[in-house]
């Protein structure tokens, strides 16, 4: 699979962006990474607010190589256009987030106590990890878009 592959199946859309845009998105990261190490937390809000982070650096990614993800499927989309753009050759954290968006939805939707203080602090490392090679990535593809 590949960009031309999702936009044929209509899961993702031409956008065009903006250093503004990306900017935002990369301030709400940078908040949310911050913010999930409270302690005062309980592990699923830690985990929610670390997904977050890395959903909008994902939306980023997916950003700056022109695309937006349709409603439709939009966590899943956005989070599979990794393998394209930030996380190319990267199959097992691209499959880690995916596996983290599914715990997500169990958590906030369907089960309290579903997620481990571990597993938030995996969410949160992650996320940590994301802000650094998007960092690096923006710099070295679409260096026109940063700030």
């Amino acid at each position: 699979m590949n960009f031309e592959t999702y936009l044929r199946n209509g899961w993702i859309k031409p956008h065009q962006t903006s250093a503004d845009e990306i900017t935002r998105l990369l301030a709400v990261a940078d908040r949310d990474i911050a913010q999930a190490q409270a302690p005062s937390l309980q592990p699923e809000w830690r985990f929610d607010i670390a997904y977050n982070a890395a959903l909008q650096l994902a939306t980023a990614a997916l950003a700056a190589s022109g695309y937006q993800a349709e409603r439709q499927n939009k966590h899943q989309r956005t989070i599979e256009c990794m393998a394209f753009s930030l996380l190319a050759g990267r199959p097992e954290d691209v499959d880690f987030f995916n596996t983290c968006r599914q715990k997500r939805n169990t958590s906030v939707y369907e089960l309290v106590g579903a997620i481990s203080s571990q597993e938030a602090q995996e969410m949160a490392a992650f996320a940590k990890e994301m802000r650094q090679l998007i960092r690096r990535w923006l710099k070295q593809h679409h260096a026109n878009l940063l700030k």
